[in-house]
């Protein structure tokens, strides 16, 4: 049974600009989350340099 998840905290990605969900490996750490994922948080400096 697929539920849906409306009640997630959500950030904005620094690089990709996308919205994204909380994750349960980030519950310790939420606060420092800044990326949506490993690929944008490896090309971090591609915001800054646009």
């Amino acid at each position: 049974m697929a539920h849906a998840k409306p009640h997630l905290l959500e950030k904005t990605c620094a690089v990709c600009g996308r919205p994204f969900a909380w994750r349960r490996k980030w519950a310790r750490c939420w606060d420092e989350v800044r990326y949506c994922s490993d690929a944008c948080r490896r090309h971090r400096s591609r915001k800054s340099a646009s």
